[in-house]
């Protein structure tokens, strides 16, 4: 069976210049661990490709993620199944991935018109921002809509998932339990 048709866009960094020149201009750059995807997301990505004519979301690899200093256990998801799923989004024409630190050396390879990220970051902290502004391009530091964050969600979930474990009684093992139903028909017999 083919694989889905969404996965078709999720493109080899090695291979910018190549496929970066087929993309739709202006080109639309932005990047991300997407990790735990949720509507924050998607309405970011939705509104950054609404910025211009195609959206190439560029991932965090696995390595980059726990460099960031996310927390324990993250990536919770895989890069490959990431890529999936950001590609699988309608605003997004295209996926790649970087190790490094920081995406400058894919966004000096395909030269965006476009630069975009999260609320959260100022225009001036936007790796790539000078070069993309120098170029007559233009920045976007997009506004947070939904206020969700990927990090309170994993910290929620395991809330519950702790307060889950505290609420289930423990069972008493095979010689207690016996104990028990012994001292249980005495009484009873007593009665």
């Amino acid at each position: 069976m083919p694989p889905p048709a969404f996965e078709r866009k999720i493109l080899a960094p090695a291979d910018v210049a190549h496929w970066a020149a087929r993309l739709a201009r202006p080109l639309v750059f932005t990047n991300g661990v997407f990790d735990v995807l949720h509507r924050g997301h998607a309405t970011y990505l939705a509104r950054a490709r609404g910025l211009g004519a195609a959206l190439l979301v560029a991932l965090n690899g696995d390595a980059s993620v726990r460099r960031l200093g996310k927390g324990p256990g993250r990536p919770v998801n895989a890069l490959e199944d990431r890529m999936a799923l950001v590609a699988a989004l309608e605003s997004v024409d295209a996926v790649t991935w970087f190790d490094e630190d920081t995406p400058a050396a894919l966004i000096a390879a395909c030269r965006p018109e476009v630069l975009v990220k999260g609320g959260d970051w100022p225009v001036a902290r936007i790796v790539g921002a000078s070069e993309v502004l120098a170029r007559g391009g233009a920045v976007h530091s997009i506004p947070f809509e939904h206020q969700r964050s990927t990090s309170a969600l994993l910290r929620r979930v395991g809330a519950a998932a702790r307060a889950a474990t505290r609420k289930t009684p423990r069972r008493a093992s095979g010689s207690k339990r016996k104990g028990r139903a012994k001292r249980s028909r005495a009484r009873r017999k007593a009665r």
